[in-house]
């Protein structure tokens, strides 16, 4: 069923989008305000060309890029950058690889980031009641702890995130709207021309953007959850989260107006506008918040390398089902890389106040790519009036080229990102493009022009059993077609007879949620060949859906199995299946390109490095032979040889 048909608004669909979708841009008031105030004088101008810049961001690039108009570009319901990628990508004629691969890459690299700045913003409140505490530690703990529970999934936990992110919400709702009544006139703030000014008019204004921006680092992560929400739960209670965020920003300011220092002095304004007998329960709040921030990112980033597998974007890798809640997963790999990358973060970083510098960078990136998948979707997609969409995407792109130029700035305290960021860029770029040498060279050929000697080797006695029914998986899109080296495999020196020789083809749709199969049977009971389509967020259990399919085919009285003998015997009651999975290696008779000769051989080391087949695909081991056969690209020319007369 088409998810977007079922994510009906209720109530309780409203709290469980409060709890999954808000947490990195609903804690953003932990940092915005005192990253633009930082070391400078407090002035009018500042605050409230702040406070506007803040708004007028929220409302252009939140509301409507993100929540009005990108949100539509849903594919069967489910969002992200490679959700869109694999809308729009038949219209770019593979321009649009790249932009989809750094749009990841920058996602993914923020994600190291994303939970120190925000438990360690919120743990820094404890500050105010407790002297010298020591923060570091508190937040290793907090941050290792989470990563630890990842392995056992947030299923039993997961409930509790909505009721918390509603609590959360309305103490900044409350704590703002006090404020406020003590400064009405902070109100006007909101008014643009404050944000003109102060990018204008206030010495170095145009840089203070690279702050500001803090305030919509989790649009993207908002676009990326759509597939657990759905558009319609998003679009209602972002309602409230904005007057929250934006309330609370209007009091953090009137808090600042009215306040008689000149500095901040290291006070961060969250935490000041509190009564003094609430900063430990708002300190406890805002852990959770932050923890609950930080769940929702290392989730989605399981998700976009999940949905990098199933498009040959990304190496495969071990991934877990910890519960039995839809679409929840867990990748060790991914959650080793992050965890290691958060506390290096903390460790380098070790204050908020250092990481709020170093902190926005990537996203811009990831919205200027999304800006440009975008752009295809409203041309080719939504078909909108050429001029309109020119209009529109103009907007955007001036507004976070401006964000980009603002925060290129923070290369300087962020040069240990790019050694990541590259790593997971030429991860993905060296398995996407590999890959499209390594298959164009594959040879194919009509698999009904063998089914006669196929089916004589079947017959032929003489040949030891090798299997009762033989499984190869084919790359073959054509129906009729499969590839050269598994016709040889066949008919090697020991040819391999069987009752039944299968074909199996995985055909991995733009529809992340698609599972259904097609029989193609060449020749009755004999050769077959099995397309499954499978959507890109699906987990491609090679062994379980053959064995469900074939026993389909026997309920059916399609596949004649049910007459004659399926391999098993009175001891054993399953069928005798072995699958075969050809291994290819680099030949050293080649001659490269120097680019394609790079790519494949990074190609072939990271194939060792990753997942083998046979764990990728759900095979039993104990069902598989492996076969390794040498390939050879151009190869070396033959050399003329002369035979020498001896007299």
């Amino acid at each position: 069923m088409n998810k977007s048909t079922v994510q009906k608004v209720t109530a309780a669909s409203l709290l469980v989008a409060l709890g999954i979708i808000y947490g990195d841009i609903g804690t953003s008031p932990l940092y915005v305000m005192k990253a633009i105030i930082g070391q400078r004088e407090i002035s009018k101008l500042l605050v409230y060309g702040g406070i506007s810049c803040i708004f007028w961001t929220l409302t252009f690039q939140t509301t409507f890029k993100y929540v009005l108009l990108t949100l539509s570009a849903d594919n069967h319901g489910e969002g992200g950058v490679f959700s869109l990628y694999a809308l729009v990508k038949r219209f770019g004629k593979g321009k649009l690889i790249i932009p989809t691969i750094l749009g990841a890459t920058t996602l993914l690299a923020d994600g190291i980031i994303t939970p120190p700045i925000s438990v360690t913003s919120a743990v820094e409140g404890l500050g105010d009641i407790v002297p010298n505490i020591p923060i570091l530690p508190i937040v290793i703990v907090i941050i290792s702890g989470l990563f630890f529970f990842q392995r056992f999934g947030t299923q039993k936990v997961g409930f509790f995130f909505g009721p918390a992110m509603v609590v959360w919400f309305s103490m900044l709702f409350v704590l703002g709207f006090a404020q406020i009544l003590q400064h009405p006139a902070i109100l006007t703030a909101l008014n643009p021309m404050y944000a003109y000014e102060l990018l204008v008019e206030y010495p170095h204004g145009f840089w203070l953007l690279g702050a500001v921006f803090l305030c919509t680092t989790g649009a993207e992560a908002l676009y990326s959850d759509l597939g657990h929400c759905g558009k319609g739960n998003i679009r209602t209670t972002w309602v409230f989260v904005k007057i929250a965020l934006v309330v609370n920003y209007l009091g953090q300011a009137s808090w600042l107006m009215n306040q008689s220092n000149h500095f901040l002095e290291g006070r961060n304004p969250f935490y000041t506008i509190m009564p003094h007998w609430f900063v430990l329960s708002g300190v406890i709040i805002s852990t959770f918040a932050a923890i609950i921030a930080s769940q929702a990112l290392i989730s989605g980033s399981f998700t976009l390398i999940n949905e990098a597998v199933s498009l040959n974007f990304w190496p495969r890798v071990t991934m877990k089902n910890p519960t039995n809640l839809k679409g929840q997963i867990y990748i060790p790999s991914v959650n080793t890389i992050l965890w290691i990358g958060c506390i290096l973060m903390v460790l380098y970083f070790r204050t908020s106040s250092n990481m709020e510098a170093a902190y926005g960078f990537s996203i811009t990136i990831a919205m200027l790519m999304t800006t440009v998948l975008l752009n295809y979707y409203l041309i080719y997609i939504k078909k909108l009036n050429r001029i309109l969409i020119a209009v529109i995407i103009t907007i955007f792109a001036i507004i976070e080229i401006a964000f980009f130029a603002a925060n290129i700035v923070k290369i300087k305290e962020r040069w240990m990102f790019l050694f990541f960021e590259l790593f997971i860029f030429m991860t993905m770029y060296v398995w996407f493009f590999s890959r499209k040498i390594n298959n164009k060279l594959v040879k194919f050929t009509n698999l009904t022009e063998h089914t006669a000697k196929l089916q004589e080797l079947s017959n032929d006695t003489s040949i030891p059993m090798y299997s009762t029914h033989l499984i190869y998986l084919s790359k073959a899109d054509r129906n009729y077609e499969v590839e050269e080296k598994i016709l040889n495999s066949i008919f090697a020196k020991k040819p391999k007879r069987a009752d039944v020789y299968w074909f199996f083809h995985i055909n991995r749709t733009n529809s992340p949620f698609d599972l259904n199969y097609e029989v193609i049977e060449l020749l009755d009971d004999k050769v077959i060949k099995i397309v499954l389509n499978i959507g890109f967020r699906i987990q491609p259990k090679v062994e379980l859906y053959f064995k469900k399919i074939v026993q389909n085919l026997i309920d059916n009285k399609e596949l004649n199995l049910h007459i004659k003998s399926d391999g098993s015997t009175k001891y054993n009651s399953e069928p005798d299946f072995k699958f075969v999975i050809i291994e290819k290696f680099l030949s050293v008779e080649n001659e490269f390109a120097v680019r394609d000769g790079l790519l494949l051989h990074s190609y072939y080391m990271l194939k060792n490095m990753s997942l083998s087949d046979t764990r990728a695909f759900g095979l039993d081991k104990s069902d598989v032979v492996i076969e390794e056969i040498p390939i050879v690209y151009q190869p070396i020319t033959k050399l003329e040889l002369e035979r020498k007369v001896v007299s």
